[in-house]
């Protein structure tokens, strides 16, 4: 590594130092919906980040792709700072001047006609159920309250109450109901089985074009356009849940790009917020989005003017295709490395783009114990599902940076005794 990036070597954080003290008011002061690694952050800049107390890491999570821009960019941080400084709320009883141009070339981007911002991603999905089953009895004719959306096996979407009626993950499920009715689940990339599964009270597909939450489970090749074709074909609405796949994250600007493939309806968040505030948006046809009508639904926060001025500014970062190249490009480099520790600790990999999810050998460790081994030698990674780890490093990541990345996670897995 250049020696701009040299870091010493982190292990547990010792008692009095200021990382124990702030993990241990976080762990008195904090409800215990998370289980983080032991570092608290306090700065960052581009795919790097400092402890508090003054250790560096390489973030490889990058907010769970809300960061594919790196920490601090400079372009999205003066659009906040500028933004901050003039109008930062009005809600959307009223006009502001930052939320038409945001929509509007927002909408460029994705092909489509019409935005609907809201703030967080799970916020987007709610959104986009309502709106279908909204579609579903004005221009489809679906009987009252018979709506069926159709999801697949393995999905995460968010946490809400609706959300997690169709979650398969008992740890998000258990303790919550009574769940939401009105949801079909069939196999994730088995277009046969989604065919099968339409009937006339269907409005949607709600699909994530690559699981990310799921381990980076990528579908086999054609599985999104038999999903297009079914919809097209049954009159069924395509939603696209793109808010960890989209905005350059696997080389193209959203992840259906890959097959050439159109949704009826995007679903953003994460990295349209550039990791400064929770920006999400809906975004489809007149003739979809045209069913939502004043009082129908709304957000006090959804398109304020200081997330329009970020979520503009990150589609001016996209309009050059430049962070999509790169992802493609360092993606490959990233695929090469990572495919070569399969049968070294690792038994499968999957990526696309700047995003990888890599399967350990259970023998050998946990993917938990593995990040932990990681954030040993700098490296900060998230863990899934027991024995699967995830990456996703900015899209401004460096290539020396990704080689140093390899091959740390190769001594951790070879040598998994350190």
């Amino acid at each position: 590594m250049p020696t701009t990036d040299t870091h010493d070597t982190h292990g547990a954080p010792h008692p009095g130092s200021a990382t124990q003290l702030h993990m241990s008011l976080a762990e008195t002061a904090t409800a215990h919906n998370y289980q983080p690694l032991p570092v608290v952050l306090a700065s960052g800049q581009g795919a790097w980040v400092t402890d508090i107390d003054g250790h560096r890491y390489l973030d490889c999570l990058a907010g769970y792709s809300a960061l594919n821009f790196g920490h601090g960019h400079p372009r999205l941080t003066a659009a906040a700072q500028e933004q901050l400084a003039r109008l930062t709320l009005t809600s959307r009883a009223f006009h502001n001047d930052r939320l038409g141009p945001f929509c509007r070339d927002l909408a460029e981007l994705a092909g489509m006609d019409l935005v609907l911002p809201m703030n967080t991603g799970a916020e987007a999905v709610e959104t986009a159920i309502k709106v279908a089953r909204k579609w579903g009895y004005e221009r489809k004719g679906v009987a009252p309250d018979r709506a069926t959306v159709i999801v697949a096996d393995g999905n995460f979407h968010g946490r809400t109450t609706t959300i997690v009626s169709f979650s398969n993950d008992p740890v998000a499920r258990d303790g919550f109901g009574p769940f939401t009715p009105g949801f079909r689940t069939v196999p994730y990339g088995d277009g046969a089985a989604l065919e099968a599964a339409v009937d006339e009270n269907t409005v949607a597909v709600l699909l994530e074009p690559i699981q990310g939450e799921a381990g980076v489970l990528i579908p086999p090749p054609g599985y999104l356009q038999a999903v297009r074709d079914v919809c097209t074909r049954e009159n069924v609405l395509f939603i696209a849940d793109e808010i960890q796949s989209g905005l350059g994250r696997t080389g193209t600007t959203f992840a259906c790009d890959a097959e050439g493939v159109t949704p009826d309806i995007y679903v953003l968040g994460k990295a349209l917020g550039g990791g400064i505030v929770p920006v999400s948006a809906v975004i489809s046809r007149h003739d979809v989005l045209d069913v939502i009508r004043p009082g129908s639904h709304g957000s006090t926060f959804g398109g304020n003017p200081l997330a329009a001025a970020v979520g503009h500014a990150v589609v001016e970062l996209l309009r050059s295709g430049e962070y999509q190249a790169r992802a493609a490009e360092l993606g490959e480099r990233l695929r090469t490395r990572l495919e070569d520790l399969v049968g070294h600790g690792a038994v499968a990999v999957r990526s696309r783009g700047l995003w990888a999810g890599i399967d350990l050998d259970p023998t050998l460790m946990t993917g938990r114990q593995a990040c932990m081994r990681l954030l040993d030698r700098g490296i900060l990674a998230k863990d899934t599902h027991g024995s699967t780890i995830r990456l996703a490093p900015p899209l401004v990541i460096e290539p020396s940076q990704l080689d140093w990345l390899c091959d740390q996670l190769g001594e951790v897995l070879t040598r998994p005794a350190d």
